[in-house]
């Protein structure tokens, strides 16, 4: 796997991948691009999101759960200075569906965290990391 940043302008950049797709990268620091695309810090975040999103509704459907929607929203918190780590991360799963027994939608989340999602347990070596899920019938 293989990634790379072209500069554009400012502190604006294009990143690729191995995938092949592009995506716009930018800046909060003040240096005129922070409309230019994702943050850095922001796309591990939503790595992490769709990492243990993909793994959870996998195991949902293969469970047979009838889902009709499904969210995976992080919240991380960050140190006050330079370089902004994350110090703690909480992933909250949102399913909304048919019926949606609670014991299987904890069970997917459990496999993610403990054997699929490699985002968790890279991240999750460094910062703690919380799970917690909600859901709606419908």
């Amino acid at each position: 796997m293989e990634a790379k940043a072209t500069w554009k302008h400012e502190l604006g950049f294009n990143g690729t991948a191995t995938s092949g797709f592009t995506l716009p990268l930018g800046s909060d620091s003040g240096a005129g691009s922070p409309d230019d695309g994702f943050r850095p810090l922001e796309l591990l975040l939503v790595g992490l999101a769709g990492c243990t999103g993909m793994d959870v509704i996998s195991i949902l459907k293969k469970k047979r759960q009838e889902v009709h929607q499904f969210e995976v929203q992080v919240h991380a918190d960050q140190t006050n200075e330079h370089p902004y780590v994350f110090t703690a991360i909480e992933i909250e799963f949102a399913v909304t569906g048919h019926q949606v027994d609670p014991a299987a939608v904890e069970r997917s989340i459990d496999l993610s965290v403990s054997r699929y999602c490699a985002a968790i347990a890279m991240l999750g070596k460094f910062i703690p990391i919380t799970t917690k899920y909600v859901i709606h019938e419908g």
